[in-house]
Formats: C-alpha cells, structure tokens, sequence
C-alpha cells in the first residue's frame, strides 16, 4: 500500500503518467495576446545531439507548483553524461538543466512563502518535504517524488526526482530553458538575499553542495593528504573546501588543460598534480609509471593518501578492456579511478564516490579493500537541503567564492554549442553562468560574455 502510494504521489508530481515534462504536459500562461506562448529550451535529440527550440511554456499542475522565470543556469560534467548517453531512460526532446535560478513567475495556491517577482535557487533534486529522508534533510533521497521502477529494481531503493535528469530520475523538465516548472516549490527553493548576486546564488543548486558534502562525508580530516581524482568544477571545489577543512595537501589527478587551471587556483605549498596521461600505468608498468605509485611517492612519506576523492565519473575508461566491456554492454561503468584510489590510499583509508556511477562494473579490486581495511563511501546524490542555507551564509559572509571557478559567461542560445566545447574542454572553460533574456546585468566579479 505504502510503495502504491508513494508512485500514485510521484506520478501526479511530474504530471499524468510519470513521463518527462516537455512537449507533451506543458501549456500556455494566461496569456494577454500580447507575448509568445513558447520558449527557449535546449533539449536532448539523441546521443551527442542537443538543440536549442522553441518549446511551450509550462504550467501549473499541482497546486505546490511554482514557475520560475530562469535567469541563471549552468553546465555540469553531469550533464555530459546524459549528453553522450551514458544515463539511460532519456528521450527525445526531454529539456536538460539541473542548476538553476530566476525569479517566481506564478505560485500555486498552496505554496505561501514564495513571492511573484523574488529571486530563487532551486535545488536539482526534488523533495516532499515529509517522508523520513526529508525530515532529517536528505532531500537526495525523498521517497516520494520518483516512481521509477528500474531504479528501484537496479538499485534496491532510488534517489529523488531529479530537474532535467531523464525518466530514470523522474522524468522532470529541467532549467536549460527561459521558464521551468517547480514541484512543491514551497519546499525546493531558497531565497536569495539581495546581497548575494544570481552568480553565486546559483552554485547552491548542486556544485558546492556536492562538492562539500564530497569532503564531509567521506571524512577529510586536519592534517590530511587528499588525493582529488578529477579536477573539474566539482574536483576544485573539493579542494578548497578540503584546505578549509584542514588538509594538509591536495593532490588532482586529471591532464591538460584542467591541470594547468588548476596550479592558478590553489596555493604551491598545498597542491601536487598527477598527469595521468603521462603515465603508463598496469600491472607490468615500472614503479613510478602508475597513478598508484605516483601517490604513494607524494603523500604519506610512502604510505599513500589519507584520503581519495572521486569526482570524474564511471563512464571514462582508461584501458581498451573497459572499452570494450563497455560498449558490448557487459558492464556500465569502468572500475579504473576506483580501484586506483582503493590501491593508492594508506591501509585504513578512506575512499569517496562523487561522480556519477549508473550501474554496474567489472574487475573491481574487492580484495584490497578488504585486507587493507579501505572505507569505500558512495557520496551519494549530494542532500542539497542539508547544506545549502550554512553554504549561502558562507557566500554572504565572503568565505566561500563559487566565482572561483567560472570561466565563462554565455548565452542559453548558444548553449548547444557549449556543450560541445564543454565536453571537450576547449577554450579554457571550466565553469559557466548560462544568461538568458530575463537574467539580470552582470555582477562586477561575472566573466565577460563569451558567444559560440
């Protein structure tokens, strides 16, 4: 009764019959005849094709609704994953987007404290607001607002409705868009204070809670050496908040060009890069050709890492065995950075997943875990609700600075395009601010506007 109540409730939540809210269950605003009905929207076309298309407006569809008019959004390495079709369940002209911010445009009757016209964050997943995980905050883990099946099956449970994340997450409309619509807005927005521009107010969507939850979950404690494997927006942030945390030196594993990015970010007395692309790496390699030794040499006085931070993901493999398992479909996700971190970290170290893992994989190294006593972690989707109010004090405050990673400010128009450069890493961009024609003027600490 509980698990036919819980997919009746997530089924009314993204609409009639749980399939994405795109095309098909969106409808016009009261409209005056005076503005278009339609919008813009990047929406997914198929593997490695994205478009951006006039698409209808949304609408209210329960009376916790709320739309919001978008004037921030952004690109996350997440999103690559559904661009290259690594996450399944997607389908054509679903809109993409899972960070995103604007102003509220229509509040239904049963949210009361949400104003027409106030600024807003919304966090990428999508709480209830009363089951067990969300009364104690972990809104990544709400058992109400996704009624996918598979997910339960693959997983033994599944995580919240996700914006813009495929039918597998829900199958909700996400903000790459100029209006999206909120379920139980009441619930998943957070006000931005009028000090705090929509630049840094959007990052509390997603990144910097994932990235913090990252180094508090997996445990880096005073004195630590964290070796940091991905050094994208999620790996950097990881970083700073590891140093505030008190480590004693990060290391990042990645290659070029987000290795020399980083070298400007951090301070040389607390920063080693590993070049993994420079390295031969397998059993048969010479003791200082692996990522494995590599840290070994770096941290510890031969020991290895305290700690190991995954933030790349399951999709990228290294060697052709993977590949091929890979693309034959005999597995979904590589084991590679896992198992380096696993064999790199000191005996009794610890071990965090953040990047995103679909399903399955192979060739996992489960016996130095066990005999090392190795603490593998799944982060798990990050429980934005949790941090994301101590996070925004910290941006109001002026100790945490998201802009600290964006390179790049563009247009919703042009944001078929940045996916690709995105994807491959051109153009030194590594973060971006997504404007759109509601989006107000630039903050003085914005990038310049970038076209494609």
């Amino acid at each position: 009764m509980a698990l036919a109540q819980a997919a009746n409730i997530a089924e009314k939540i993204a609409g009639h019959d749980n399939s994405a809210i795109t095309q098909q269950d969106v409808s016009t605003f009261p409209s005056s005849g005076r503005e278009d009905d339609s919008m813009k929207a990047l929406v997914w076309m198929g593997k490695n094709h994205v478009e951006i298309l006039d698409v209808p407006k949304p609408k209210l569809v329960e009376d916790r609704d709320v739309i919001l008019k978008v004037t921030g959004s952004t690109v996350c390495g997440s999103d690559l994953h559904l661009l290259h079709g690594a996450i399944i369940e997607m389908k054509k002209g679903d809109i993409l987007g899972h960070e995103f911010c604007g102003e509220a445009a229509v509040v239904g009757r049963g949210v009361h404290n949400v104003e027409v016209g106030r600024r807003y964050v919304a966090s990428f997943q999508i709480a209830c607001g009363d089951c067990w995980f969300c009364e104690r905050r972990l809104s990544s883990q709400c058992a109400r607002t996704n009624a996918n099946t598979l997910e339960k099956t693959m997983y033994g449970g599944q995580t919240a409705g996700m914006f813009g994340y495929a039918h597998f997450t829900g199958g909700f409309a996400g903000g790459q868009a100029e209006y999206v619509r909120v379920p139980m807005g009441d619930v998943n927005l957070l006000e931005i204070p009028g000090n705090v521009p929509d630049e840094k107010a959007l990052f509390l969507s997603d990144v910097l809670a994932t990235s913090y939850h990252c180094v508090v979950d997996t445990g880096v404690e005073k004195d630590d050496d964290v070796a940091i494997f991905g050094a994208g927006p999620i790996g950097q942030m990881a970083g700073v908040f590891a140093l505030e945390k008190g480590a004693k030196k990060v290391v990042f594993v990645d290659t070029e060009p987000r290795l020399s990015l980083i070298r400007t970010k951090f301070p040389a007395d607390k920063l080693e890069v590993v070049d993994y692309k420079k390295l031969s790496g397998g059993l048969l390699a010479g003791k200082k050709n692996t990522v494995v030794a590599r840290l070994k040499e770096l941290c510890g006085d031969g020991r290895g890492p305290d700690v190991a931070l995954e933030c790349a993901a399951g999709e990228y493999s290294k060697g052709w065995l993977h590949w091929l398992e890979m693309a034959a479909g005999l597995e979904t996700d590589t084991s590679e950075l896992v198992n380096e971190m696993i064999e790199s970290v000191r005996s009794f170290g610890r071990c965090g997943v953040t990047g995103i893992y679909a399903g399955y994989t192979n060739h996992f190294n489960i016996g130095s875990l066990m005999q090392r006593g190795i603490r593998l972690i799944g982060n798990g989707q990050a429980p934005v609700h949790l941090y994301w109010k101590d996070l925004l004090q910290s941006i109001e405050k002026g100790t945490l600075d998201p802009m600290q990673m964006v390179s790049h400010r563009v247009r919703l128009e042009d944001l078929d395009k940045v996916y690709h450069v995105f994807d491959k890493k051109q153009d030194g961009m590594q973060k971006v601010f997504v404007e759109t024609k509601f989006s107000y003027p630039a903050s003085k600490e914005s990038p310049p506007l970038t076209r494609y």
